[in-house]
């Protein structure tokens, strides 16, 4: 089977396509045949030794995945051949085949495509965690999104909309402000051309946003956080502009608000049941159509290097998909 290998750490560029044994399943694993993969801001950076979680190399980048079985391990009884599964492994994904344990597995809803199962698990999951868990968004509450057509972004606007709440949608162009409108958001700032602290003021009519979701970081945190309500809770997602800001403590203070940090990966880790139940009501959400994925490109297995590269340049809105049998 063939997969992309990350040998040294790099720009995607470094990435290479190698033939690699077939995946066999070891005891309670499943073997599946990868029909989507997720592509996600963190695997630009996992390849440049740039994100938490660094796996030794050499290793197949990719996290997320949707496929069918192939055959299962010793102890497995949930799973068959032929099986439609979704997954989400860390790394691995970018392969034509992969073995991963059972308990990382969950069935696909029969009426989903693949590249839409491949694009839920980690935008939503993170989403979900940080806008119903962390954040307790709550309906009549304003929630304002930074980076908001990302694959996270309206990911959270489709969730603020579901829980009832008001969405101001940021992002660097108009353009990718039709996309947040298309998906639901109710107002929306380009911070390439306006004034973000005056946006934000005229938006919410001087009183500030309930919750602020930025997984973008850099020069646009401190204004939005100047910006927040009274007893506003600030979601520390990521650092897609790839500078972590620093805040003077005294703003939390003054506006009696809460500095939230969100890591999905060990929310998952750490509390297994909590994320499974966010998980199916996802799959609700997702089989009434109340959310559903923006997919804006899909890439063939040699192309992953340029996908990753559009990823990097900003270049994607929503989620991109790598199709391993192409």
């Amino acid at each position: 089977m063939k997969a992309i290998v990350c040998k040294t750490w790099g720009l995607p560029d470094t990435l290479v396509v190698e033939d690699l044994p077939d995946a066999v399943p070891g005891a309670g694993e499943v073997a599946i045949d990868v029909e989507a993969a997720g592509v996600n801001f963190p695997d630009v950076l996992i390849i440049q030794n740039k994100y938490q979680f660094k796996p030794p190399l050499p290793f197949t980048p990719g996290s997320e995945l949707a496929g069918t079985v192939s055959a299962v391990g010793e102890g497995v009884t949930q799973y068959k051949p032929g099986d439609r599964v979704i997954a989400y492994t860390g790394q691995g994904a970018f392969a034509q085949q992969i073995a991963v344990a059972a308990h990382l597995v969950m069935p696909m809803p029969p009426e989903m495509d693949f590249d839409t199962a491949a694009a839920v698990t980690l935008t939503y999951g993170t989403s979900h965690h940080a806008v119903v868990d962390r954040a307790q968004l709550k309906a009549g509450e304003t929630m304002l999104v930074l980076g908001a057509a990302g694959g996270v972004g309206l990911a959270a606007i489709e969730i603020g909309k579901a829980l009832g709440a008001r969405v101001i949608a940021a992002a660097s162009s108009d353009e990718k402000l039709e996309v947040c409108k298309a998906h639901g958001a109710d107002a929306v700032i380009n911070y390439s051309t306006q004034d973000l602290r005056e946006a934000i003021k005229a938006a919410t009519n001087g009183k500030g946003p309930d919750v602020i979701y930025d997984p973008v970081g850099g020069g646009y945190a401190e204004p939005a956080f100047r910006s927040i309500a009274w007893r506003g809770r600030y979601l520390v997602v990521g650092f897609a502009n790839g500078e972590i800001p620093k805040l003077p403590l005294n703003l939390m203070l003054l506006k009696g608000a809460s500095l939230v940090g969100v890591f999905w990966g060990d929310f998952v880790r750490r509390e297994p049941k909590a994320s499974l139940a966010a998980m199916q009501q996802m799959m609700g959400w997702l089989k009434a159509g109340t959310i559903k994925p923006h997919i804006s490109g899909r890439y063939a297995l040699a192309d992953t290097p340029r996908a990753l590269n559009d990823m990097a340049a900003r270049k994607v809105t929503g989620k991109v998909v790598i199709h391993p049998q192409r």
